[in-house]
């Protein structure tokens, strides 16, 4: 029989006093209060109220180690807030609770804000809730106006900004859909990059919409020239994506058989004397294989640091 995963938390929220909740960072400054991502978690708190209860763990009988939630607590503060239903933990660290971050596609705003107007909750309690203006939920609320279905799905977990969903919208479908499969292959989802591809794009593949709205004047020698270099870059990109993860096992197997090998005294004194300059580009070779497969394992590390900090 399976084990089953032991959960990091009780399953009955635990009203607590904020006075009795000890914080393990340190005490958040008047400047990171006038941060906008503050200003937005403060006017949700004050509008909605709090969506996700901050975490604690039993220090004492009465005494709480805050494991997560620093601004909101710092918030609830502010607003004069004298105790808070809390998560209990079952131990007192914070990897659990940070190690990742899911940020909100500007597709799964658009959704969200359909939603909440379906709700009949008006465009301003929710900007008002999310701290920005109106004229900002509007924009989101019509995001998707003249995209095609093909061309969000293949970017709806992706973040690609409004003004660059603005260069899309000018364009035909099917040259919504390829504009979206190079940003995915290229993992670019700029604003330049979409202005870029929109600037090459034939006159008969943009929408009707906007004929002459084309960002610059480009012969159409070279606008041929740029389209042909963009679909060898697609096929480039996706022959890469799927030979990827076999050539870095190949590479990395070489590379550990060269420095098994180069550690042989015998063998390095023959390579020094006689062939230098490959030596050379081996020992390069081993260390570059090296320093790219400890990538993730750094990067991971340094994501724990900042979840802890």
């Amino acid at each position: 029989m399976a084990e089953q995963t032991k959960i990091a938390f009780h399953s009955k929220l635990l009203m607590v006093k904020i006075g009795n909740i000890c914080t393990l960072k340190d005490e958040i400054t008047p400047a990171q209060r006038k941060q906008a991502k503050y200003r937005q978690i403060a006017a949700s708190v004050v509008y909605i109220g709090i969506v996700e209860p901050p975490v604690v763990f039993p220090n004492s009988q009465d005494q709480h180690l805050l494991v997560d939630g620093h601004t909101r607590l710092d918030i609830l503060k502010q607003n004069g807030a004298t105790e808070v239903e809390c998560l209990v933990a079952t131990d007192d660290e914070t990897y659990t609770y940070n190690k990742r971050v899911n940020y909100l596609s500007p597709i799964g705003e658009h959704y969200m804000i359909l939603k909440a107007l379906a709700n009949r909750v008006t465009e301003q309690r929710i900007a008002e809730a999310l701290n920005v203006d109106v004229a900002e939920i509007r924009k989101k609320r019509d995001l998707l106006n003249g995209i095609c279905p093909e061309a969000v799905d293949l970017l709806k977990a992706r973040r690609v900004s409004a003004a660059g969903f603005s260069m899309l919208r000018r364009m035909k479908p099917v040259r919504q859909i390829k504009c979206a499969e190079l940003m995915i292959s290229a993992n670019s989802y700029t604003l330049a990059f979409a202005k870029a591809f929109l600037s090459v794009t034939p006159d008969d593949l943009l929408a009707k919409a906007h004929p002459a709205k084309r960002l610059a004047l480009v012969p159409n020698a070279t606008k041929t020239l740029m389209e042909q270099e963009a679909d060898a870059l697609v096929q480039d990109l996706r022959h890469a994506e799927e030979s990827y993860a076999a050539d870095m096992l190949d590479l990395a197997t070489c590379s550990r058989y060269f420095a098994r090998l180069l550690e042989n005294p015998r063998v390095r004194r023959f390579m020094a004397k006689h062939h230098a300059d490959i030596l050379a580009e081996l020992d390069q070779l081993v260390i570059d294989v090296a320093q790219e497969t400890r990538k993730p394992v750094a990067a991971a590390g340094v994501r724990k640091q900042q979840a802890a900090g």
